[in-house]
């Protein structure tokens, strides 16, 4: 009875492991290039929005990148939202001839207000037929309207396209978070693209249409704005299409100690939509027989990848040690490897399309440490309660 006992415990324990290495492993399979959209006109109008808190160090970089964008200048707005700013945001991207709009809200601060702000700002000016939202650390591909046009062209209101790292060759730390952008991202985006469920919204390098946010207004304010409007919008009905054939690239940071308060906003945030969300949107996949938010659930139940190795690595050294006291448990031991094999296969999937190389191959030697890393942030996570900008590395 007692090893009967044991013997199921320690299969349950692995049960966790096995089904989220299946969903990446069906991700990874489903992960090939998608096959690009027609050509749009170039009538479409887009504002594009750039919340900005203390960014005078490259918000001059984010805004010439847009000025290089590929589409008619009279149908293209940039605007940047100054929130809450002390330093010179404002001032330069005024220069660079964007517009400005200066938010100062000492009780309502963090990036979703700036959102709110900015939206309804277009919608009540009624120019644009769409917006855009792109990081004021980041830089956009020249065909990103072009993509984003040809998306709503075909159909779609809400569209991702891909968010890469700027700076991958700054450190082994931007390499391994350029291949996990990879993996989470692209390997994800495409698989869900192909299943024609929503993507979700990752931030940065999003746009909807002025009639979405018309029938669904911005309300995210969480930690995770920008994955609470994806699922708002899944609930709705709508789900997000990916634009694989545009990007734009954030700028990651390279000190540990920069990157600890940043992963645990990440965490923080994704953590309290899976206690809030994930039972509305599993009600409403059985109700309303919804893929959108069955997926959306999924996704929200999946751990950050830190926390499957561990699961995968516990479960193969119980399954071997229990294979060791009872033969019966052979079956769960090669379950585990082969569980922890579709990880690293998934892994690797993200290094092939990060483009780092034999040098990016190298550094994963060093995912054990920064997985122990990323566990250790999770276990002391402590919520900040405001925007918090991130400390640039750059001048």
């Amino acid at each position: 009875m007692l090893e009967t006992t044991l013997i199921g415990l320690i299969l349950l324990t692995g049960l966790p492991a096995v089904l989220f290495c299946t969903y990446l492993g069906i991700a990874s399979l489903l992960s090939g290039a998608l096959k690009r959209p027609g050509r749009a006109g170039r009538e479409m109008r887009f504002d594009v929005i750039v919340p900005a808190h203390d960014e005078a160090p490259v918000i001059a970089r984010c805004i010439s990148s847009l000025r290089q964008l590929s589409w008619p200048e009279d149908r293209l707005r940039v605007t940047v939202i100054a929130d809450n700013c002390k330093d010179a945001t404002a001032a330069i991207a005024l220069q660079l001839g964007a517009r400005v709009l200066q938010r100062q809200d000492d009780s309502r601060r963090g990036k979703g207000y700036a959102l709110q702000l900015a939206f309804e700002t277009s919608l009540r000016e009624g120019w644009a037929d769409a917006v855009v939202v792109v990081d004021a650390d980041s830089e956009a591909s020249c065909n990103l309207l072009e993509a984003f046009a040809a998306g709503i062209a075909s159909g779609a209101h809400a569209i991702q396209a891909h968010y890469g790292v700027l700076n991958a060759w700054v450190s082994w730390r931007t390499r391994l978070m350029s291949i996990a952008q990879e993996a989470f991202h692209r390997v994800r985006s495409r698989a869900r693209e192909r299943l024609g469920v929503s993507c979700g919204i990752r931030g940065n390098g999003w746009c909807v249409t002025r009639q979405l946010l018309q029938r669904v207004p911005y309300r995210a304010f969480c930690l995770a704005e920008d994955v609470e409007y994806g699922i708002e919008l899944g609930l709705a009905g709508y789900r997000v299409h990916y634009a694989d054939e545009a990007s734009v690239h954030g700028e990651m940071v390279s000190s540990a100690q920069v990157a600890v308060r940043q992963r645990q906003r990440w965490e923080g945030g994704r953590s309290a939509l899976r206690r809030s969300r994930t039972g509305p949107l599993l009600l409403a996949a059985i109700r309303r027989g919804s893929p959108v938010c069955l997926d959306l659930a999924l996704d929200l139940l999946v751990p950050p990848l830190s926390q499957i190795a561990l699961m995968v690595a516990a479960f193969t050294l119980a399954a071997g040690l229990g294979w060791w006291w009872d033969p019966r448990l052979k079956p769960a031991f090669w379950i585990a490897l082969a569980a922890g094999g579709v990880l690293w296969l998934y892994v690797l999937r993200g290094w092939q399309l990060s483009a780092t190389g034999l040098r990016g191959l190298m550094d994963l030697a060093r995912a054990p440490g920064f997985v122990l890393w990323k566990l250790i942030v999770v276990a002391r996570h402590r919520e900040p309660q405001e925007w918090i900008r991130t400390q640039r590395e750059q001048p």
